[in-house]
């Protein structure tokens, strides 16, 4: 995940300890966005070659290691090098199809006919003025028919008061999501804590969405 800073008052940079973060969900099964995007793919039935995914702020590989057992190509990005120690050394994956790098999202560069871009809980942490262009990058990446899955943080959620973090009404999500054809788009605005145990107000918005064809768009 994107690196970040201070989170103790408004307008700060938003700080995680991500070495305990990745401890604290490791052994952690993949995240039902990406299981939901991979079975739709299944469904669609086989395709000539093998299929393509990015994995945005991989962090230590949960969801990596899975589009890879599928028989995915994979290249996950990251920005913190011990997200890539940690995914590299990995007993369940299958680096034959993997690649990795570690860079921003400011400063990624996607390939082009991407099949799958899975950002799980990692865009919100682009920083705001880079989140327009981070956006159009995963759109135009993707080849029609392919599937973008994933969070946004919507406006109640404690995280939104940090400017180092973006988040997103029902409304802007759903003018981010016209290029595509919306399959999951589920909305949860309650208390409760984060995986380091901290407590706090979670506002999210899990989607899975299709590119639409080129008439369509």
């Amino acid at each position: 995940m994107p690196k970040s800073s201070n989170s103790e008052s408004e307008g700060q940079v938003f700080k995680r300890d991500f070495s305990a973060y990745y401890t604290a969900v490791s052994g952690r099964p993949p995240r039902d966005t990406l299981i939901a995007a991979l079975a739709r793919f299944e469904s669609e039935g086989s395709t000539t070659g093998t299929r393509f995914a990015v994995d945005l702020g991989c962090g230590e590989g949960r969801d990596t290691v899975e589009i890879l057992r599928q028989g995915w190509r994979v290249l996950a990005i990251d920005s913190e090098q011990e997200a890539m120690t940690r995914l590299l050394s990995r007993q369940d994956i299958n680096c034959q199809l993997l690649e990795t790098q570690i860079i921003r999202f400011e400063e990624v560069i996607l390939p082009e006919s991407v099949d799958l871009v899975n950002a799980s809980f990692a865009l919100p942490f682009c920083r705001p003025e880079y989140f327009p262009n981070l956006w159009e990058k995963i759109v135009l990446s993707l080849s029609f028919g392919g599937r973008f899955c994933g969070q946004l943080i919507g406006d109640r959620d404690s995280w939104a008061i940090h400017a180092s973090m973006n988040h997103h009404t029902r409304q802007q999500v759903e003018v981010l999501l016209q290029p595509f054809e919306i399959e999951i788009l589920q909305e949860e605005d309650h208390p409760g804590t984060t995986a380091l145990g901290e407590e706090k107000h979670w506002h999210i918005f899990h989607i899975v969405a299709r590119k639409k064809p080129c008439n369509q768009a």
